[in-house]
């Protein structure tokens, strides 16, 4: 592949070089002036040879930015681990057993997974109120929230698939928990970890929705479920594409 130059533009190939003199003279001053540098056997002569080679680079690299082109290409198809058949049997029986946990516990509260974000719920509102009091209210839920988007982050920077969706399922699953809370806005019957002030309460009283507590938290319901599904239908369709990629190859 050879891309088109501009006809007011050249290639820095293309490009006379500085004469010989005004290379002496630089070079005679870097020896005068910084002897330190020009003693390094990297000076090798001065700017000359630099010179040469720099414009030597600069055309190798032209002449590959085709392939490189094609290389990047490459990257983005093979950027994900590929889901294998068992690895998605492996996920399936994973999501069945958490949606077997979700139906058999108590609603919003799944056992040993909500604990777990109950703690990363309390450490949200000191991290939060560190930077504003008004907003350490809402730092229990962002807490909560927060470390399934790091995990889901660092996953997806890994291009690990199935890490990715677990990590998703995990963020949407907090929302089941969540809107637990939120529909307590009115009633406050939730025992309070250290007791304190209800957040949902807070929150929703401060933006005069506190009436709608269990519409909004029935629709934080909706949210995570939906959420879940998505995330369940991408993993099952990267599943297929990657099985059709490697029947492709079988075929070769």
């Amino acid at each position: 592949m050879v891309l088109p130059v501009p006809k007011n533009r050249t290639l820095a190939a293309e490009v006379a070089p500085p004469s010989p003199r005004k290379m002496n003279i630089t070079n005679d001053y870097l020896r005068s002036s910084h002897p330190s540098l020009t003693a390094n056997p990297c000076f090798n002569g001065g700017f000359k040879d630099a010179d040469r080679q720099v414009m030597k680079a600069t055309t190798m690299a032209g002449q590959d930015f085709g392939e490189a082109s094609a290389a990047l290409a490459l990257m983005e198809r093979c950027e994900w681990e590929p889901v294998t058949g068992a690895k998605l049997i492996g996920f399936a029986v994973g999501v069945a057993l958490l949606l077997l946990l979700i139906f058999r516990s108590e609603p919003g509260f799944v056992f040993l997974l909500d604990h777990a974000n109950l703690l990363f719920h309390e450490a949200g509102h000191p991290l939060v109120g560190l930077f504003s009091s008004r907003l350490e209210t809402y730092g229990g839920t962002i807490g909560q929230l927060v470390f399934p988007c790091v995990l889901a982050v660092s996953f997806w920077r890994k291009g690990q698939a199935l890490g990715l969706a677990a990590a998703c399922i995990w963020f949407f699953e907090n929302w089941f928990n969540i809107a637990r809370y939120m529909a307590d806005a009115r009633a406050l019957e939730l025992p309070l970890v250290g007791g304190g002030d209800h957040d949902w309460n807070t929150i929703l009283t401060r933006w005069d929705l506190l009436q709608y507590d269990t519409r909004l938290a029935a629709a934080l319901r909706l949210i995570g479920w939906i959420g879940i599904g998505v995330t369940c239908t991408w993993v099952i369709w990267r599943a297929w594409q990657d099985r059709g990629r490697a029947d492709g190859r079988a075929l070769r």
